[in-house]
Formats: C-alpha cells, sequence, structure tokens
C-alpha cells in the first residue's frame, strides 16, 4: 500500500495525525470533486498543496461543468457534431460554418463517417466553396479588428500629433549623414494617409502652404496625368507648387507588382528653407529615444 508521508514544508501541508494513505486521500478529493469542487478548493479543503500529488488525487475524473471556462468555438463545434450527424462531409461542414476542416475533425473524429454521395469533381467542388466560405470569414474578422482598433485611437491632442510626426518622419523622412550633408525636410511616401498625416503635422509646426513643394516620381509606364491629378487634390495643393516630375525608366526584365489604377508613385514633399526645422526634428527624435529608455523598465532601478 502507497502511503505519503508529508512532512513540513512538502507543499502537502502536512496531516494532524501525521500520515494517510493515498488510497484514503483519493477517496476523499474524488468524493469532493464529485460534490462539484473546484481543484483549488479541494486544495484547500485536504491542505494538499503539491500540484503533483493533486493531479494524481483527481486523475480520471471531470471536472464540474461550472469551473469550465466558455470557449469561442463551443457553438461551432456543436454545430460541427450535428452536421456531422445529419451526415454531412468535412468540406459541407465548412461551407455551413466557415470553420477550418483541421478544426472540424478533431470535433467530430469520434462520429461515424457518412457515406461517399459525390464524384471526385463534385467534391473538389465542395472543398472550393468551403475555402472560399473560410476566407470570407477570415476577410470579415480582420476588418472588425482593424475597425475596433480604429475606435480606440480617438480624438489626437496637439502633443501626441507632434511625436507622431517626428517619428514619422524619421522613418520616412531625408536624414543627413557626416559624408553628405542634407540639412532639409524632404519627406517621400506613396501612402496616400500617411502624407495626410505628415501634412497636418506640418500645419501644427506652423510651416505655411507657402514653403512646401511638391514633386511625383512614378514609373513612365503608369498614367503619370492622372497620378499628378491625385496627388495635387489629395494634397490641396495648387498644380503651380509641383515640380517636374520624375519618371523611373520601366525595365522589362523585372515584373512589377506596383501597377493598376492605384499605383500613383511616390510624392516627394520637401519644405524650403528648412535646414533649422530638420535640426529641430533630429533634436525632438533624440529626445525620444532618450524618453523612451527611461521609460523602459529594464532601465529603472
Amino acid at each position: 500500500m502507497t502511503e505519503i508521508r508529508r512532512r513540513p514544508g512538502d507543499g502537502t501541508g502536512g496531516l494532524r495525525t501525521g500520515a494517510a494513505t493515498f488510497e484514503a486521500l483519493r477517496e476523499q478529493a474524488v468524493a469532493l470533486r464529485r460534490e462539484g469542487l473546484s481543484r483549488r478548493q479541494i486544495r484547500d479543503r485536504l491542505h494538499v498543496h503539491n500540484n503533483d500529488i493533486l493531479n494524481r488525487l483527481l486523475d480520471g475524473e471531470p471536472a464540474p461543468e461550472w469551473t469550465k471556462r466558455p470557449n469561442a468555438k463551443d457553438d461551432l463545434r456543436a454545430g460541427a457534431r450535428e452536421l456531422r450527424l445529419r451526415g454531412m462531409t468535412y468540406d459541407q461542414i465548412q461551407v455551413e460554418l466557415g470553420c477550418s476542416k483541421s478544426s472540424i475533425s478533431l470535433w467530430v473524429r469520434d462520429l461515424p463517417k457518412p457515406e461517399r454521395r459525390r464524384s471526385p469533381e463534385e467534391a473538389s467542388a465542395v472543398a472550393k466553396r468551403g475555402w472560399e466560405r473560410t476566407l470570407q470569414l477570415r476577410e470579415a474578422e480582420r476588418c472588425r479588428t482593424k475597425q475596433e482598433a480604429a475606435t480606440e485611437i480617438g480624438d489626437l491632442s496637439d502633443r501626441e500629433l507632434f511625436i507622431l510626426g517626428v517619428g514619422l518622419y524619421w522613418s520616412e523622412g531625408s536624414k543627413d549623414k557626416p559624408y553628405e550633408r542634407r540639412e532639409r525636410a524632404v519627406f517621400v511616401n506613396s501612402d496616400p494617409d500617411m502624407i495626410s498625416v505628415y501634412l497636418a503635422w506640418l500645419r501644427l509646426l506652423g510651416v505655411g502652404d507657402d514653403q512646401v513643394r511638391y514633386f511625383l516620381m512614378i514609373h513612365e509606364s503608369a498614367d503619370v496625368a492622372e497620378a499628378e491629378r491625385f496627388w495635387a487634390e489629395h494634397a490641396g495643393a495648387d498644380p503651380s507648387r509641383f515640380t517636374k516630375t520624375t519618371l523611373k525608366r520601366h525595365n522589362p526584365t523585372t515584373q512589377r507588382r506596383n501597377t493598376g489604377e492605384k499605383y500613383r508613385g511616390c510624392l516627394a514633399v520637401r519644405v524650403l528653407k528648412s535646414a533649422d526645422l530638420y535640426r529641430r526634428i533630429e533634436g525632438w527624435w533624440c529626445g525620444i529615444v532618450g524618453a523612451a529608455a527611461h521609460h523602459d523598465p529594464r532601465n529603472r532601478t
């Protein structure tokens, strides 16, 4: 007969009688489990604080329903099992529910398999529809997550926009090099939204429209006139503030992916007489780096 001898500090809490058989302790643990107690409640009731021993005492005893955490896929699992019992295949269940076939397999593998009633072509068509349904649900979830994240931002204060703009410039703007002085504020990007944020930042800094010039860089095979019109309208700038567009020669040996109606090249935004502004931007960035390092818990003492 196996015995557990409890000593002070062994994690089992110690019995007042000094010892107890494993079987007697398990009998108590099982009885408490069947009364609906949780592991924590049984642990505290029996003074067994060693997880390995507690696992052995409760081996084979299912947890009461109230202790089980709700699972977001419980409804899908129940639905998959119901459809399987109706004789549906994995592909058909995937079309109905939009979940992956690997999940369906785990949920229904203990249920009887339905008879095959389709040709390989029909089965392939059903599988394709199931995958399309899965992709639709994934896209819906992707859009929902982005929308929820967007609402978390709310309004930006002037200081928040200021900090954001400094980081944006240091990521995408031109920078001074020891071997080549470039103390001028030039920002280049192909993302219209990023250009909008950058222009809002310049206005926050008091940079007037008359101080800003634009020029477009785009492949010669694109619709150059349409791209120039788009950027002038997007920036809210008079075409006279755009300098000559730079055309990139197309290399026929390489396959470009930045094509189509949405390809409008890269817009460069240049602030005139901006040496002092550039120096401030570099200084602001250094200040952000230093503040972030101080904020990092690893650097605190």
